[in-house]
């Protein structure tokens, strides 16, 4: 682990994650390069960002679930690859699932997939709510890395509760020192992060 960085669940306690990259749940269908464990990696500073997220998330009665934090540009890099692939017959369940109305291509034109990303600097997550007292993910409108209109935070036509529930991880995360991405309802970034203009390459593992 590079100096500064830490596995997540070490300095937050209580916190939830699924690394989506490391396991075949994800839009390419497989495990992406440089995620060698199922486990979330960020900064320190990332890190007592989000130990302020969860005890203001709980106080409404709601945990943290994390999907990805710090992603190695090797990462990335394979992301670029798989969008030159031509697409196989399970794709077609992938792309229903993620990527419904766009190309693969089209993932990047409309800022869904970076090819330099701010999760590569360590201090940017992807995360949703859950119910402490059921253990439920709550309605968001649509799921992680759904590359569509309804993803983003101004869309129209999702449900009230999903709105609300979008408006609850909102106010916690941006008053927490986060800064919201307008396309992503899960994507949030720490504003004063400690390496905002380096881009790491080594493994989560």
């Amino acid at each position: 682990m590079r100096e500064g960085f830490v596995f997540v669940d070490e300095l937050v306690p209580g916190i939830r994650w699924d690394s989506k990259y490391a396991t075949w749940d994800n839009f390419t269908g497989k495990p992406v390069d440089g995620y060698l464990v199922n486990r979330i990696v960020g900064t320190r500073e990332l890190c007592a960002a989000l130990a302020q997220a969860r005890d203001k998330a709980a106080a409404l009665g709601f945990g943290i679930l994390l999907w990805d934090g710090y992603r190695p540009q090797r990462a990335v890099d394979a992301f670029l690859r798989w969008a030159e692939e031509p697409l196989d017959a399970q794709d077609e369940e992938r792309k229903r699932i993620h990527y419904p109305a766009i190309t693969r291509q089209e993932m990047f034109e409309k800022g869904y997939v970076a090819t330099r990303s701010g999760h590569s600097r360590g201090s940017t997550v992807d995360l949703t709510l859950f119910s402490l007292a059921t253990r439920a993910l709550l309605d968001m409108g649509g799921g992680h890395d759904l590359m569509d209109e309804v993803s983003h935070h101004s869309a129209a036509g999702v449900s009230e509760a999903a709105a609300r529930n979008r408006a609850h991880l909102c106010s916690v995360m941006e008053s927490c020192g986060f800064s919201r991405y307008d396309n992503e309802w899960w994507h949030y970034s720490l504003v004063e992060e400690p390496y905002p203009d380096t881009y790491f390459d080594f493994p989560v593992g």
